[in-house]
């Protein structure tokens, strides 16, 4: 790995377009950088803070031989990056996160199987491929349980609940993937995540642990801080440092937890930005978007101390159409993603609210 700095002035490609692609833009424009964001879609929030924007597929090569000659290192906004797309880009220029820690993350399954292995608990799981696997998973697993694809999954999407063995064949036929994993269910009592951070030479850097609440499998609120007894933020810490080093991870890291009973229980991580980090860009001097462009150019990580307890909000969806009278809240910061079509379960900005 390299151990250089990039400079000020220097140019760091962006795969994906998104808010998270736009947050990144716009931090990396404070330190001085420039970026150049690779998109599929026309306009995307991203393309209207970053200096440079490209519209082509991932399987665009020539397309992406000309990004990765125009940049000085590669991050990612979301996990489904084509392995063809990596295999481009590598020939010239390093991307952080590394491969293997997307790799994993990309399969729900490796996922469990790299947490397991480092000793951390997470739900029973059991990996499905054939009507048969399914029925031996429910034995296993037992029930009610959840039936997942093991890849391009999010938001709740690519998951199907069993509430009984009975169920197994509909579910089955309802099924179109193959490469599947039953999930046994946690019964938690708070959900929760730590935003953690690795840099080039090693340095750990961790936010506080925010506490979350999803409806309909989208993330709607974290808390900061998060009602958590101390050792139990301390030991969520000290997993995300042990995920961190165990990868030899660069960059930021989101990790998901279930508390119950007691007991810490991973549901999942993403090497990148996290939607449940939000709440660093008004809560803290460096925020995660900042802490992540540090890591990536081999700039020492900032503090991540929290000053401020904070309340972030997702608008999704028709919550878009409160903008009028969140402008007016002179309590909250606001910020808006700039898409311009209003769907169901769509992202479309957030407000930070500073608690007094």
């Amino acid at each position: 790995m390299s151990k250089s700095v990039l400079l000020s002035g220097s140019t760091i490609g962006i795969l994906g377009g998104g808010q998270l692609g736009q947050m990144l833009s716009m931090a990396a424009s404070r330190l001085g950088f420039k970026t150049h964001v690779f998109e599929p879609s026309a306009n995307p929030p991203a393309s209207n803070v970053s200096s440079i924007f490209t519209q082509a597929e991932y399987d665009d090569y020539k397309a992406l031989e000309q990004f990765s000659s125009s940049v000085d290192v590669v991050t990612y906004e979301f996990e489904n990056i084509p392995t063809g797309a990596l295999d481009i880009i590598e020939r010239q220029c390093e991307i952080f996160p590394s491969r293997e820690a997307l790799k994993i993350s990309q399969d729900r399954l490796l996922e469990k199987e790299f947490i397991n292995k480092l000793g951390f608990k997470t739900a029973n799981f059991y990996e499905v491929s054939t009507q048969e696997d399914l029925t031996h998973a429910i034995d296993q697993v037992g029930t009610p349980s959840i039936l997942k694809t093991r890849r391009f999954g999010y938001d709740g999407k690519g998951q199907l609940k069993l509430e009984s063995a009975s169920q197994a064949e509909d579910i089955w036929k309802e099924s179109s993937a193959k490469d599947l994993i039953l999930e046994g269910f946690v019964n938690f009592s708070r959900e929760f995540s730590v935003i953690g951070s690795r840099s080039k030479d090693g340095q750990i850097s961790c936010f506080d642990p925010g506490e979350n609440v999803h409806k309909e499998g989208i993330l709607r609120t974290t808390t900061v801080p998060a009602n958590l007894t101390v050792q139990q933020k301390t030991e969520a810490v000290l997993i995300t440092a042990k995920i961190l080093e165990s990868l030899n991870y660069v960059g930021v890291i989101g990790i998901e937890f279930f508390l119950e009973k007691n007991s810490l229980v991973i549901n999942e991580f993403a090497p990148r930005v996290h939607n449940s980090g939000h709440w660093t860009q008004n809560g803290c001097t460096v925020d995660q978007f900042e802490q992540h462009i540090r890591a990536i150019t081999g700039w020492k990580l900032g503090n991540a101390e929290r000053h401020s307890d904070i309340i972030m909000e997702n608008l999704i969806g028709d919550d878009i159409y409160k903008t009028n009278k969140l402008v007016a809240d002179g309590s909250l910061a606001l910020h808006l993603y700039g898409k311009a079509d209003v769907n169901p379960g769509r992202k479309m900005g957030h407000f930070n609210r500073i608690k007094k």
